[in-house]
């Protein structure tokens, strides 16, 4: 019969042959070999870190494989040289850093009641296909880098569907992004609702500063809205003074040219209000310079 001390010197032979055989396997890693070789490492240090290379090999290979229990998701792993052995640590994978930048770009676009898609938009993206849209263009690329240097913002008319909103998103997406700028693009005619909604609950004041102070603001589709003295005067006047008075970028876009959007204006049940449409309309011609955008339906 095997006595127990000569069965138990057999089972640590074993074992100590599969450590050998693991250790080998874990030096012939070209991951690992490369590391111990850029760092130099001695013999004392490479035995301190077989557990570590250990680790290292079998999170790399759940990494790469997409494995469902790998816990550091958008994180890679790779070692590092610690006081006198390796270790492991995780770093953000290229295809992370680019969410988080682009989460960052989107979380300073604030977009109102305006779809979620025109997120998307950059003028990098803008179609360049009719020489009408050239100029609209250069403004908006030439406004971008040179922000905080600007002379005035841009009012861009046109027929409906020429891509008006869509440029103007482009323009919001590219000041996020390169300037760190954040801007709230509106659709001006919902807005006009959501201020009317907002009367019985008394929160009109809220809203109104909220687009005030914006950093840049975008009026899209003013003139499209159902036009009232109240709303003319006690609302977009005090909007438009304040952000004449800050300097503040502030952007229209309009189906209608500066002489179309002061006659909308000027109809009112109460006769001809040419007088009061003409001060609305002086802060927007301070604020903006009027540019036409031409080209066909895009929609």
């Amino acid at each position: 019969m095997e006595r127990v001390g000569q069965a138990m010197s057999r089972r640590n032979g074993a074992q100590q042959f599969d450590y050998d055989k693991l250790v080998e396997q874990i030096m012939a890693d070209p991951d690992v070999a490369a590391f111990i070789q850029s760092k130099g490492m001695t013999p004392a240090e490479i035995k301190r870190s077989i557990s570590k290379f250990n680790q290292y090999i079998s999170e790399r290979n759940r990494f790469l494989l997409g494995d469902k229990a790998y816990i550091a998701k958008g994180y890679k792993p790779i070692l590092v040289k610690n006081e006198g052995y390796a270790d492991v640590s995780y770093e953000e994978t290229p295809e992370l850093v680019e969410a988080q930048k682009q989460a960052a770009i989107n979380a300073r676009l604030n977009l109102i009641s305006l779809p979620a898609s025109l997120k998307e938009a950059s003028l990098a993206k803008v179609d360049l296909d009719d020489v009408g849209r050239y100029k609209a263009f250069e403004l908006l690329t030439n406004f971008v880098a040179d922000y905080p240097n600007y002379k005035k913002a841009i009012y861009l008319y046109g027929d409906f569907g020429v891509g008006k909103s869509y440029m103007m998103a482009a323009l919001a997406h590219d000041l996020s992004e390169k300037r760190s700028v954040s801007t709230t693009l509106l659709h001006y005619p919902s807005f006009v609702l959501d201020v009317k909604n907002a009367i019985s609950s008394g929160l009109v004041k809220e809203k109104i500063d909220e687009v005030k102070v914006a950093q840049v603001l975008i009026l899209d589709d003013i003139g499209a809205e159902q036009s009232s003295p109240w709303m003319r005067d006690e609302i977009l006047q005090v909007i438009l003074q304040h952000r004449m008075q800050e300097n503040l970028p502030t952007f229209f876009t309009s189906n209608f040219n500066f002489a179309d959007l002061e006659r909308h204006f000027a109809t009112s049940k109460n006769g001809d209000e040419t007088w009061q449409a003409r001060r609305v309309m002086e802060r927007i011609k301070f604020l903006a310079e009027e540019v036409r955008l031409k080209g066909e339906n895009r929609r």
